[in-house]
């Protein structure tokens, strides 16, 4: 099974350059399921409902976020009935919206989505990630009700994600990072089978700082004052990802590469594709 996970989009350009890439993605490489992380998408700041469905229409099969997530508060009227939008889980219980989901990929294959937060450095300090880790997994584990499980961890810390990576091993076919907006060069599978990546990086203009129109948050390093509002970068967008293969008998993963495409960073496409 070939899975695409494309990091946070951020702004206009970013998810502009998603809808406009993924179908070709989708066809060119007969991709079966696709994740993509939105909690940017708005601006740089959240998620509306309607560029959650254009992003759906583009070809994704779920949506994931993160700590933005409420940044739009219409986020929290369609998350409840939005079965492909997810919210982490380890938001407290009562939050709208679901943190993990059950999916079908085009091949009929099951994939479990769970879309989980760290605390180290992060704001809301929310439940214990690997607590929620567990629950999802003892509800849908591997290789019984889900052929295939991805997980985006959505943290700050490398160390809290790789010990992440380590806990669910075995158990998972992937362990996307989120939320840093950098690509780490760090993908691997690790012993028990689990693919990892500390960061798939975002979709969104490098040329920036984190996404953002880089004058003012420079501004805020040199003088401590701000001067006005972050707002998203609009030069070209680079999409910024991970290709996956996992195994349709074991449901871990076979192979995980990057995926680089735009202008500013060097270009990649997972070799086991072509």
């Amino acid at each position: 099974m070939r899975l695409l996970f494309l990091g946070d989009m951020v702004g206009r350009t970013g998810r502009t350059a998603v809808w406009e890439r993924l179908p070709g993605l989708i066809s060119d490489f007969k991709l079966d399921f696709v994740v993509v992380n939105g909690e940017n998408a708005a601006g740089g700041f959240g998620i509306t409902e309607e560029i959650f469905r254009e992003t759906l229409n583009a070809g994704a099969d779920v949506v994931t976020t993160g700590n933005h997530v409420w940044d739009q508060r219409e986020a929290l009227s369609f998350a409840p009935y939005e079965e492909r939008f997810l919210r982490p889980a380890n938001f407290p219980e009562g939050t709208p919206g679901r943190g993990s989901g059950l999916f079908m990929a085009r091949n009929g294959a099951r994939v479990l989505v769970a879309n989980i937060m760290g605390r180290v450095f992060m704001q809301p300090d929310l439940d214990d990630p690997f607590r929620a880790a567990e629950e999802a997994l003892a509800a849908c584990p591997l290789g019984e009700q889900a052929d295939a499980v991805l997980i985006d961890f959505h943290a700050e810390a490398t160390s809290e994600k790789m010990c992440f990576g380590h806990f669910v091993d075995g158990r998972v076919s992937a362990v996307i990072g989120t939320h840093t907006h950098q690509p780490t060069a760090d993908h691997q599978i690790l012993d028990g089978g689990t693919a990892y990546i500390s960061d798939a990086g975002m979709c969104g203009d490098y040329d920036s700082s984190l996404g953002m129109e880089k004058e003012e948050p420079l501004n805020r390093f040199l003088t401590k004052v701000p001067k006005g509002r972050f707002e998203a970068a609009t030069g070209p967008a680079t999409l910024c990802g991970v290709g996956l293969e996992i195994s349709d008998r074991t449901g871990l993963a076979e192979r995980i590469a990057p995926l680089r495409l735009g202008p500013r960073l060097e270009e990649t496409i997972p070799a086991f594709w072509r």
